[in-house]
């Protein structure tokens, strides 16, 4: 069911909402910077995130294929949310959930999680362990 989630980086200076089923798959991935930052998105559509305060405070980093933007709050350097392509090439939003303010426990526990093998660009199998992930 789709719900209006409201999150933050960790300082506040960065607010957003977004529109998420977290009852859809949501994707953990063990390359080099989702492992590093513990990164767990959410994949919605650009229309679906809103950023209500703080775009001026979002710093964006391309590294790699340089195609993925991740913006990251200047001050305190968390990553909302990020913007890439689809296997279809479209425009896709990956909302960081560890930054959802409202999302319950319950919600969070029960969303199905995809895991990735972006390490070894094996988009579409799960790596061996996921158990750190």
């Amino acid at each position: 069911m789709l719900k209006t989630y409201r999150g933050s980086c960790h300082c506040g200076a960065v607010r957003f909402e977004a529109d998420i089923d977290l009852t859809q798959p949501t994707y953990r991935c063990n390359c080099s910077i989702c492992s590093r930052t513990r990164f767990w998105a959410a994949v919605v559509k650009p229309g679906a995130v809103r950023v209500l305060q703080g775009r001026g405070q979002l710093v964006q980093y391309l590294f790699n294929s340089m195609q993925n933007e991740h913006r990251f709050c200047g001050t305190c350097g968390v990553r909302p949310y990020g913007i890439g392509r689809n296997p279809q090439d479209q425009e896709v939003y990956g909302v960081n959930i560890g930054c959802l303010e409202d999302a319950t426990p319950e919600e969070l526990a029960a969303a199905p999680v995809v895991y990735c093998d972006g390490k070894n660009d094996n988009w579409q199998n799960p790596p061996a362990i996921t158990s750190f992930l």
